[in-house]
Order: structure tokens, then C-alpha cells, then sequence
């Protein structure tokens, strides 16, 4: 495929969201708790007792907004077109001091890795990390008080009770940052969703052209004695994504919660060292904590290049980090970069 017909047809994914139309992580919504309602100012009026006083009722509270974490869930898909929530008003209390019903709680199932901000103050109000964690997100108004409760000595019938209080409104956002143990970082046609797929159930799109991941894939990998982990394949990082170029910038928060980094880079790389310092720098210059994180360092598609050339390329790179030499195709180096990426997520 040439050049221009590779661009050609990355512009045509991102134009036409053919790639990544399931997965949506980010939605803004309008978010309304429900009103309080109206204490009743209702006086008895009985014939054994014509004058029986107050007797109104209390309102009921209106309904919350409460965010839920659904581990079953991994996009924001759901609500997409959910561009208003509101929750139900609670009603107006009765005679008999009889209560109003409180509204209906609205529950708003996310998955795990949520967070919640301020629409105008990009403020963040919630993040949610555990399955079934609830979060009030906006509180329904208080019920009124019936006119029983100003009952007095000097003030018998009361002719007067609470209105109910309002609920609460807010646009916020809604972002996924993806939770994995180990993120991929690498340049587009790194081999990253290859490696994903040779050692995980994760079966992504794998192509021979740059940008073949548009979506953020996720991968179960077994280790010894049944233990596990999950690993990330994040879309291609490009030089200059921290700027807002390619599709670094939008799935770069998802590295964010990654315990430890795995950065892929080919070996037939011209200059692999400083591949490596340009992913590097793109991580800092977006977040500088990302740095903080283990990493390793991957060198893929081995099998493309012969023994003696790959001691070669082995003796010029030297890297504070840890250094696996590896072919998915091939099946080479595969355990050895798990025992690396189980060792750095339990240190």
C-alpha cells in the first residue's frame, strides 16, 4: 500500500468513525436531581371535630443523580445520546400528615476507570474504580414541611408549610481512562496489537499500515500458576501528539492509569535509542507523573533480521531500563517479556 493511499484511508476512519463508533470515551451531559416537594398546609375539617388543626403532611425529597460502577461495561457507548438526566421530583405532602413520595433515584452505570468533571470548570467531581461504588452526583431537594410542624401556643393553626427545595443541575463530563496494568507505547505499525494478540484472548485489527488501531484494546494475559494481568494496546503515539496531533492526544490519558509502560519499538528502527526518547518526551510533555512509571522496552519483529545483526543492534543500545528482544510472529521472547512485566508490576 502506498504512502498517500495509507493516508488516504486513515482519514477516511477518523472522518467517517468507521473504526471506533463503539467505542466512546467521553460524553457531555446535563445532569437535573429532582425538586423537593411541597409540604401540605391542610387543617382538619372533620365533622366530630370541625377545627382539628394542621394535619399537612411533609413533601418528599426529590430524586438523586447516582453514578454506579458496572464492571461489565468498558465504554461510555451507553450514553452517548443521553444528552439530558433528570431526576424525578418528589410529591407534594397530604392531609392526615400524610408524606409525599420521594422521587425516583436516576442510577448511571459507567465503567470502571470513570471520571467526572465540572463542564465549566473542568473541575473533577468523581472518579469511580470499584463494580458497584455509587456516587451521589447531585442531591434531590429537601421535601417541604407541612404546616403541622409550625404548630405553636400562640399560633394553633398555622395556614402556611415549606415549599420544596430545588434540585441541583450541571453540565459535566464524562471521561474513560482506560484501567490496565501494563500500557503499550509505541508509534503506529509498532506491532503492538500483534503482540496483544499472541499473548492475551484480545483479537484487534492487525494490518500492514499505520494507524490500523483507532480504539483503545484490552487483553487478558495468563501467567504462571493462574495468575493474570492485563495489558492495553493504546493507538499509535505520532510525534507531536502531547500538541494535539494524530490520535496520541486523545487516548493518551489512557496511559494514565497503567501501573507500568511497555514501549515497542520494530528493530529494522533506524535509531531505536532515539525512538525511545521521542515516545518518552511525548509522554512527559503531556504528563510529566507518566515518567514516574515502570517501563520496559520491547524490540519487535526479531525474526526479521538475522542473528548476528541482532548482537549487534543488542551491544548499541543502552538503556537504564529493561531490554526484551522479541518476535510475536515467531513466538520469540514472549515469556521472557511476561516474567519483565510481572516482575515490574510487583516490585
Amino acid at each position: 500500500m502506498k504512502k498517500n493511499d495509507t493516508f488516504a484511508l486513515y482519514l477516511y476512519y477518523i472522518k467517517n468513525d468507521a473504526m471506533n463508533e463503539n467505542f466512546i470515551d467521553y460524553v457531555k451531559i446535563f445532569f437535573r436531581s429532582g425538586n423537593g416537594g411541597a409540604g401540605s398546609a391542610h387543617l382538619a375539617r372533620i365533622a366530630m371535630n370541625p377545627k382539628g388543626g394542621p394535619d399537612g403532611g411533609d413533601g418528599g425529597r426529590g430524586g438523586h443523580i447516582i453514578l454506579r460502577g458496572n464492571a461489565q461495561l468498558w465504554t461510555l457507548l451507553h450514553l452517548k445520546y443521553a444528552k439530558h438526566i433528570l431526576a424525578e421530583n418528589g410529591e407534594a405532602g397530604g392531609k392526615n400528615q400524610c408524606f409525599g413520595k420521594d422521587g425516583a433515584d436516576v442510577y448511571v452505570d459507567v465503567p470502571l476507570g470513570t471520571i467526572v468533571k465540572d463542564a465549566e470548570t473542568n473541575e473533577q467531581v468523581a472518579e469511580v474504580i470499584e463494580d458497584k461504588q455509587e456516587i451521589i452526583l447531585l442531591k434531590g431537594g429537601r421535601g417541604g414541611l407541612g404546616n403541622v410542624h409550625f404548630k405553636t401556643a400562640v399560633r394553633q393553626t398555622p395556614r402556611f408549610a415549606q415549599p420544596g427545595e430545588s434540585g441541583l443541575e450541571r453540565w459535566m463530563i464524562l471521561e474513560l481512562k482506560v484501567l490496565a496494568d501494563v500500557g503499550l507505547v509505541g508509534f503506529p505499525n509498532a506491532g503492538k496489537s500483534t503482540f496483544i494478540a499472541a499473548v492475551s484472548n484480545a483479537k484487534p485489527k492487525i494490518a500492514d499500515y499505520p494507524f490500523t488501531t483507532l480504539v483503545p484494546n484490552l487483553g487478558m494475559v495468563k501467567y504462571r500458576d493462574n495468575r493474570s494481568f492485563v495489558v492495553a494496546d493504546i493507538p499509535g503515539i505520532i510525534e507531536g501528539a502531547a500538541e494535539g496531533k494524530g490520535l496520541g492526544l486523545r487516548f493518551l490519558r489512557h496511559i494514565e492509569r497503567n501501573a507500568a509502560l511497555m514501549f515497542l519499538i520494530p528493530v529494522d528502527t533506524e535509531d531505536i535509542v532515539k525512538e525511545y526518547h521521542i515516545l518518552l518526551n511525548e509522554l512527559k510533555l503531556y504528563n510529566p507523573e507518566l515518567l514516574d512509571k515502570k517501563r520496559m522496552l520491547a524490540i519487535s519483529k526479531c525474526d526479521l533480521v538475522p542473528a548476528e545483526e541482532l548482537d549487534k543492534i543488542k551491544k548499541n543500545i543502552q538503556l537504564d531500563i529493561p531490554i526484551v528482544f522479541m518476535s510475536s510472529h515467531a513466538q520469540m521472547g514472549l515469556t521472557q517479556v511476561k516474567d519483565t512485566l510481572w516482575k515490574l508490576l510487583n516490585e
